[in-house]
C-alpha cells in the first residue's frame, strides 16, 4: 500500500481520509496565503461536501444530494472564504479549472467584443466564475450585453451536449441572480450547479 500526504493508493485505487486531507490542504493553503490561514470548525459541513465532490466520492455525494455531473455554485456573504476554498479544493480535482473574476470577464468584452462569448462560453475548458452577479451589463459599439448571462447559456448547452462542468461563486441568492440574469438563466443554473451555501450570518474571516 503506497501512501501519499493525503491518501493511500492500493491496487490502483485511491483511499482518502477527510481530516488527513484537510490537514494537507491547510499546509498547502498556508504556503499560498500565509501561516495564519486555517479552516473553521463551523464550516466543516461545507468543507466535507467540497471534499466529497472533488475526490469524486459518488456514493456519499449521492447521499448528500450532490450530482457529479454538475458544477459547484458556492454561495455566501463577503469575506466568508468562497474564492479561497475553490482555489484550494481545485488542488484535489482530477479536472482542474481556471478561476476568472466575473468582473474581469465582463470587462474583456469592452476590448474584445463578442470573441469573449466564444472564449468562455463555447469552449470545453472548465471555468469557475468568481463573484457571479457583481459585473455590469457592458456596451460594445452600442450593443448592451449581459456577458455572463450569454456565457452561462452557452455553457449550459455544452453541459447538455458535451457534459461540460462550470463552477461559480456568488454573494447573491437565487432571487438576486434572477433579477440580474432573468428567469431563463436561473432555470439553467439549477441544472448546472450543486448549490452549497454558507449561513447568511457567517462572519467576515478577513477581519
Amino acid at each position: 500500500m503506497e501512501a501519499t500526504s493525503y491518501y493511500f493508493e492500493k491496487d490502483g485505487k485511491k483511499y482518502y481520509d477527510f481530516y488527513r486531507t484537510l490537514n494537507y490542504l491547510k499546509r498547502y493553503a498556508q504556503k499560498r496565503y500565509g501561516p495564519e490561514f486555517k479552516f473553521y470548525k463551523e464550516d466543516e459541513e461545507i468543507l466535507y461536501k467540497l471534499y466529497l465532490y472533488f475526490i469524486r466520492d459518488f456514493a456519499n455525494c449521492e447521499q448528500r444530494g450532490l450530482d457529479l455531473r454538475k458544477g459547484i455554485l458556492l454561495i455566501g456573504p463577503v469575506g466568508c472564504g468562497k474564492t479561497s476554498l475553490m482555489q484550494i479544493f481545485n488542488f484535489l480535482s482530477d479536472t482542474s479549472f481556471t478561476i476568472r473574476p466575473s468582473r474581469d470577464v465582463s470587462a474583456e468584452f469592452i476590448t474584445d467584443g463578442f470573441q469573449v462569448l466564444q472564449r468562455y462560453g463555447k469552449t470545453t475548458k472548465i471555468y469557475c466564475f468568481d463573484d457571479l452577479g457583481v459585473e455590469q451589463s457592458i456596451k460594445h459599439f452600442g450593443n448592451k450585453t449581459n456577458v455572463l448571462a450569454e456565457i452561462l447559456i452557452s455553457r449550459y448547452d455544452y453541459m447538455r451536449s458535451l457534459h461540460l462542468i462550470t463552477h461559480a461563486t456568488t454573494n447573491l441568492n437565487a432571487d438576486e441572480l434572477e433579477a440580474i440574469y432573468g428567469n431563463r438563466v436561473r432555470s439553467r443554473l439549477r441544472e448546472m450547479f450543486n448549490v452549497i451555501s454558507f449561513p447568511k450570518d457567517t462572519p467576515d474571516k478577513r477581519k
